[in-house]
């Protein structure tokens, strides 16, 4: 990792933070890669439980740095964000934005792209492209209309308005609404409630969502169906029901169950 992104790890859950405050953590073009590295890595790791998103400086992002010019073909700068949008929509573990301060153009998508949004009254949200000349990117033209619904997307795109946590809040845009000095607390014991939290069973209903908001019912039910008998085939399945009825909490690693062919012909 360079200076301009900080990741560290605790209990299974790690931060992700953009640190470059002195330009309201918009992202280059070396950040954008880098950050597609770091999501692709948290991808292959088995320890991890949770994902943080955050930003330094009291700015979550400000988008995407167009500040620097390239001379390359645009189709190659917006694959770069093609990059960290399917990373970051495709890991397993479950995802936490902490928004303080702005959160505009693809910086507002990029949060938009966790499970959970967590914002304080002071975060401001912008869908900017239109200001400045663009269309949406980052999966705003797919994030937004299944959040919002369409009429709602293209206020808030083609106005292109700053808007407020609360208001983003009662869209559903922000799941919740913490005060700045109490943000860091929540969004820690958020992050340890999930990586707490069964995670092969925690991953598949993560994926049985995203893929059920395009399924049909009986779609969504045979995608169901495939994915529990994965459940029962941990060790997690069986500790939850122990932890009932021993009244006490469960303890959850994931592991697999079923021992190999082998070993049970030597049993």
């Amino acid at each position: 990792m360079t200076d301009a992104l900080l990741t560290s790890d605790d209990n299974g859950v790690r931060t992700l933070t953009l640190n470059r405050p002195e330009r309201k953590n918009a992202i280059d073009a070396a950040l954008w890669e880098e950050l597609a590295d770091a999501l692709r890595s948290a991808a292959r790791d088995s320890a991890l439980r949770a994902l943080v998103l955050t930003g330094a400086g009291g700015a979550f992002c400000s988008g995407a740095d167009i500040g620097t010019p390239e001379d390359i073909h645009p189709r190659h700068k917006l694959r770069r964000l093609t990059d960290v949008a399917l990373a970051l929509h495709e890991l397993a573990v479950p995802t936490i934005a902490k928004v303080t301060g702005v959160a505009v153009g693809a910086g507002w998508n990029l949060a938009l792209g966790c499970d959970f949004v967590v914002a304080t009254p002071q975060s401001r949200f912008c869908q900017i492209f239109a200001k400045r000349g663009l269309s949406v990117d980052l999966g705003g033209s797919w994030l937004l209309p299944k959040l919002v619904g369409l009429q709602q997307a293209k206020r808030l795109v083609l106005l292109a308005d700053m808007i407020d946590a609360e208001e983003a809040r009662s869209l559903g845009l922000v799941t919740w609404v913490k005060p700045d000095n109490e943000i860091d607390g929540f969004v820690a014991d958020l992050a340890a409630r999930l990586a707490a939290g069964p995670p092969v069973a925690l991953a598949q209903s993560k994926a049985l969502l995203n893929d059920g908001v395009n399924a049909t019912l009986r779609e969504a039910l045979a995608n169901e169906a495939r994915a529990q008998p994965g459940n029962f085939a941990t060790t997690d399945s069986a500790e939850a029901y122990a932890a009932f009825a021993e009244k006490r909490d469960a303890v959850f690693d994931g592991r697999w169950a079923v021992r190999p062919r082998s070993e049970k012909d030597n049993a």
